[in-house]
């Protein structure tokens, strides 16, 4: 029954909030092993432990189900007592999702919606997981681009400074003055200053912050440069400089970064990971560009001025909005393999949730 295991991984996802893979009970599929089981029979993986009507609920399905809960739930779940009560939430999932599929959910366009989330995760995991992987990024690759990039692994000594700047050497002459004595003790004493006497209305909107700044840099004139550089140490307060523009400036220096070299073998992990984000995108993009321009797409742009979109703070489904892709920059999740099943509709007061659904 196709819609009934529809329902089955729809009803899963949102009991448990989370996308879900379903396959059939009478599916032979990979068990997990875990440490400390002992040898068991091939033949054993087939032994029915239970049926639903026409769904049969295996020692293998069982045993692949429970030994993909964390071990904590694993260990919970060992005595034939225990297993008992597992298998009877398994059922209690099949007899779930018989009745939901009898009521027509199946047709749900949540529950469609749902499903197509969960088969588009699988799709994007059997495309990509072993066609592009971190081994792909070849040392050539990582040269290229360590050698196109020397900026990224090479880097200057910096140094960062706030600055007051006038039109006049004797306007220039106080402010040093003033910045020498408690103005210039603090970071905001020294923007006060800025703020009272600077005319670049720029540095101003910054507190006169220039940022950090390297020895080649042209952003500011040269002898401001070297005079940023010229203070020694965080904190200190330069005279007067003349920028050689008609203009005067006050530095404050505000920070210093040493000059920083990363060889190839040191940004080689780095890099290797940037490019192998960059290729999983390149090529989920090149995929999907080939799945629109296979299939047969009409837009009606115009017809969107037709959506009403409500903007009020009120109502609206937290899970109704269709899932992204997922995000390639990162490992695709494992297969769940196994559906978790949801708690028991009345819990026994005190015992809490015994139920070993994944969360």
């Amino acid at each position: 029954m196709p819609s009934r295991r529809i329902v089955s991984v729809a009803l899963l996802s949102i009991l448990a909030l989370t996308a879900c893979e379903s396959k059939s009970s009478s599916r032979k599929g990979p068990t997990r092993t875990t440490g400390g089981v002992g040898a068991q029979a091939t033949g054993d993986l087939g032994t029915v432990l239970a049926t639903v009507d026409d769904i049969t609920i295996t020692v293998g399905e069982f045993q692949d189900r429970l030994n993909r809960q964390s071990p904590y739930i694993r260990n919970r779940y060992t005595s034939v007592e225990q297993k008992k009560e597992f298998l009877d939430n398994l059922v209690r999932f099949e007899v779930l999702a018989a009745e939901a599929a009898r009521r027509g959910f199946d047709k749900d366009p949540e529950v469609v919606r749902t499903m197509k989330q969960v088969m588009i995760q699988k799709l994007l995991r059997d495309e990509f997981e072993t066609r592009v992987t971190p081994e792909s990024i070849t040392d050539a690759d990582i040269k290229a681009y360590y050698d196109a990039h020397a900026d990224e692994f090479v880097k200057p000594e910096e140094v960062r400074a706030s600055a007051v700047v006038v039109k006049s050497r004797a306007q220039a002459e106080r402010v040093a003055t003033e910045a020498a004595g408690e103005a210039g003790k603090t970071n905001k004493g020294f923007r006060d200053l800025v703020a009272a006497y600077s005319i670049d209305e720029d540095q101003k909107l910054r507190g006169g912050d220039l940022r950090y700044l390297s020895s080649a840099t042209d952003d500011v004139p040269t002898p401001v440069v070297a005079a940023a550089f010229a203070l020694a140490n965080t904190g200190d307060v330069s005279g007067v400089i003349e920028a050689g523009d008609g203009t005067f400036w006050v530095l404050k220096q505000t920070g210093r970064r040493k000059a920083v070299t990363r060889t190839l073998d040191d940004a080689t992990q780095t890099i290797r990971n940037k490019l192998y984000r960059d290729k999983r995108l390149e090529t989920q993009k090149q995929f999907v560009e080939g799945l629109r321009t296979a299939a047969k797409i009409e837009i009606l742009e115009d017809n969107l001025a037709k959506v009403r979109v409500d903007t009020s703070l009120e109502g609206g489904d937290p899970h109704g909005e269709t899932a992204p892709l997922p995000d390639l920059t990162q490992p695709l999740p494992p297969p769940s393999g196994a559906m978790p099943v949801p708690p028991p509709l009345d819990p026994p007061p005190g015992t809490g949730d015994p139920a070993p659904a994944t969360k």
